[in-house]
């Protein structure tokens, strides 16, 4: 949709759209306006936009920390405005805003106002050229106007321009509406997951399915599971069964099927049963809580271990595991681990088994369904760098 260098077409168009793009100076299509002190403004209705804000925001800028009232000594911004950092480090973080509202912005801020060019055009342009790239950066990274006035813009007629706008201006709110449903999800399960398992010091849960009305029973763990040990990489050769190590739970979220290591069937080490939790038991990666569930009957390595459920259900099990946390019983005295001596006495609250998996497959789907709406977000987002991807060389 914008030309490659040396080009004056683009490789994809909107049907109807025919003519050479025109290559001008971002000066000439733009008028570049500043910011003012904070100390210049008294407390009031109106955005006062500074560096910090952008984080709350990823395409339209409609508020801000910090209200002022009006100056008549300060130009304000005009709604439609291109905003962005022009000093400091927050520049290489490409964060480029169209100003939804007219506002007053900080004096670490430029702005840049289209002059006979679509806005959401421009935006694109912009944010897809990274004006990091044109920044000073011998010192402390600034963009000044003798950087944004020469800089070369390519672009088609008004029609063509407000077709592409528009074309990624619906993209994003496509993709803004699978964040707050994925983003939603999150919350929702994470506030499920409070209810449905009892609070310190009581044997039932805040919320229960209908018709489970018996206490919850305290057991310990080492009662419910069957402990298993990893094995190193040098008692295997080549082959097809999974290796899981600790790295290989960054790839999953719930279920581990797959490892970046496959090997042999050794006689002599016990493989780890499809079913069974595992998770770091060394070093740092304790801390980040990764625990998965087996779904393949797999081999792991020496900084992990898996527990095997034994009369208890595998999904409500990770359940209780996963939002208990074993990072609060690890031994973080030196190198934080975990060993048999926290998990056996370790005290885990478990209803009947009907209950288990009635817990376990809610928030199994529960799971699927975040799963759905992040693998479409991944999807469209990378429908959009595709596209963007051919703007630019």
């Amino acid at each position: 949709m914008f030309p490659k260098d040396g080009e004056s077409v683009p490789e994809i168009r909107f049907a109807g759209f025919t003519d050479p793009w025109e290559q001008r100076k971002l000066g000439e299509i733009v008028s570049i306006g500043a910011g003012a002190p904070p100390s210049a403004f008294s407390a009031g209705n109106f955005l006062y936009v500074k560096v910090d804000d952008l984080n709350e925001s990823s395409h339209f800028q409609f508020d801000s920390a910090q209200r002022v009232d009006a100056n008549t000594a300060v130009k304000p911004i005009r709604k439609g405005s291109i905003i962005f950092a022009k000093r400091g480090a927050a520049i290489l973080g490409n964060k480029v805003r169209v100003l939804g509202k007219t506002a007053y912005i900080d004096t670490n801020m430029m702005a840049l106002e289209p002059r006979g060019v679509d806005a959401d055009f421009l935006w694109l342009f912009i944010n897809q050229t990274g004006l990091y790239r044109i920044a000073d950066t011998s010192t402390i990274p600034q963009i000044n106007n003798k950087h944004i006035e020469p800089y070369p813009v390519d672009i088609p007629n008004m029609a063509e321009q407000q077709a592409i706008g528009t074309f990624f201006s619906r993209l994003d709110d496509l993709i803004t509406l699978h964040q707050r449903k994925y983003d939603k999800l999150v919350i929702f399960k994470k506030s499920m997951l409070e209810k449905m398992f009892p609070k310190d010091g009581e044997s039932v849960p805040e919320i229960r399915f209908a018709g489970f009305t018996d206490p919850w029973e305290q057991r310990k763990l080492g009662e419910i599971v069957s402990i298993g040990a990893g094995a190193p990489p040098s008692a295997f050769s080549a082959g097809n069964f999974l290796y899981v190590k600790v790295d290989d739970l960054n790839e999953s979220s719930h279920f581990q099927f797959d490892s970046a290591q496959r090997v042999d069937a050794n006689t002599a080490v016990k493989p780890i049963r499809k079913g069974s939790i595992i998770f770091a038991k060394r070093g740092a990666a304790i801390l980040g809580n990764k625990v998965r569930v087996l779904g393949k009957t797999a081999y792991i390595d020496t900084n992990m271990m898996a527990l095997e459920p034994r009369g208890v259900d595998a999904d409500f099990l990770w359940l209780f595991i996963n939002q208990t946390g074993l990072y609060r019983i690890a031994d973080t005295s030196t190198i934080p681990q975990i060993n048999n001596k926290h998990i056996e006495p370790y005290p885990v609250d478990i209803p009947n088994m009907a209950e288990q998996q009635a817990i376990g497959t809610f928030f199994s789907r529960l799971d699927d369904l975040i799963t759905l709406h992040q693998r479409k977000l991944e999807l469209l987002q990378d429908i959009k760098k595709s596209l963007l991807d051919k703007m630019f060389v």
